[in-house]
């Protein structure tokens, strides 16, 4: 399937998902729209994951609704299904992150991701 401005995609931003639709063409990238978040970005140092010795722990922040991203096309996929709605979708995101954190192994990373999760719940959900 053709990916065309207008298309509804499934969109991968560095450690989140989300489904947006394609405004410009750029390049090797596309300018998309933020509709939906899928998967929530993880907590952290991009370059160094899970780690917290010597590293700064960043609070990733979820897109905005209607934000927009370059993306590069071989991030960029079809998104067939409905598209959900920003809030709702934000909220699973959020949740599913949480339940994820709270699966794995304590550490100090699983401390300060949590953490960094309640404060962007306080944040997004006020």
């Amino acid at each position: 399937m053709t990916i065309d401005i207008g298309s509804v995609v499934k969109a991968r931003y560095k450690t989140g998902s989300y489904v947006g639709t394609i405004k410009e063409e750029r390049g090797k990238f596309y300018l998309v729209e933020i509709l939906a978040v899928l998967k929530h970005p993880q907590q952290g140092d991009l370059h160094h994951p899970k780690e917290t010795e010597d590293v700064f722990f960043h609070e990733r922040r979820a897109l905005a609704q209607h934000e927009k991203a370059n993306i590069p096309k071989t991030a960029v996929s079809a998104y067939m299904d409905t598209v959900p709605d920003y809030s709702d979708s934000l909220r699973a995101a959020v949740q599913q992150l949480k339940h994820d954190l709270e699966q794995q192994p304590a550490s100090r990373y699983q401390e300060l991701a949590l953490a960094n999760v309640e404060t962007l719940k306080k944040d997004y959900f006020k």
